[in-house]
């Protein structure tokens, strides 16, 4: 089997105080827009905009067929939300983007991506697979969904926050999901 590399660079805004971490893209044929969780069957999206907005629709272009990738990269830009993902090369098990048939071949260069985004204080993961590889870079306890645990790495001092996953394959109502995400926005002043 092939490995892919991953599509996007990352996303890292100078002010970023908050790092969010999936696990990897979805492949390219379930992209709504080119950027981070893409894909319209993924309620991240719906999430920040139910938080932010009151709108779970707000960062969706009018017909609601697509993701409105200016807005959400303005937003993130403007409340210093950064985004990537744990793993940097992956093998498909399965043809498909579920995280329980992803192979990671290579994880993310956690420092690096560190060293770009001084003022982060918080890292998020936004679902099991993200956690548990992100735990084999940091050697870090894993949190409860929802909750955080201190993680010392490369000479910092984080909260490393474990989210539920924002993907339709977990069934919960968007509104439940985004009462996880409000505790860690509102920390890291992002609402």
């Amino acid at each position: 089997m092939n490995s892919e590399q991953h599509p996007l660079e990352p996303f890292l805004p100078e002010n970023a105080r908050l790092l969010m971490l999936g696990s990897f893209p979805p492949k390219r044929i379930r992209w709504s827009m080119e950027f981070f969780y893409p894909n319209l069957q993924n309620d991240m999206w719906r999430i920040v905009g139910y938080l932010a907005a009151g709108d779970r629709m707000h960062f969706l272009e009018p017909g609601g067929r697509r993701f409105d990738k200016d807005r959400i990269e303005a937003f993130c830009r403007e409340r210093g939300i950064a985004l990537y993902d744990t793993a940097v090369e992956v093998i498909r098990l399965k043809d498909n983007a579920s995280d329980n048939f992803l192979q990671v071949v290579r994880e993310v260069d956690l420092e690096a991506l560190l060293a770009r985004i001084p003022a982060c204080g918080n890292i998020v993961t936004t679902g099991q697979k993200a956690t548990d590889t992100l735990r084999a870079v940091t050697g870090c306890d894993e949190p409860a969904v929802g909750e955080w645990v201190p993680m010392h790495f490369a000479g910092r001092d984080l909260k490393l926050w474990r989210m539920p996953s924002s993907s339709r394959a977990y069934p919960r109502p968007v509104e439940w999901k985004a009462e996880f995400y409000r505790k860690v926005f509102s920390e890291s002043g992002i609402i």
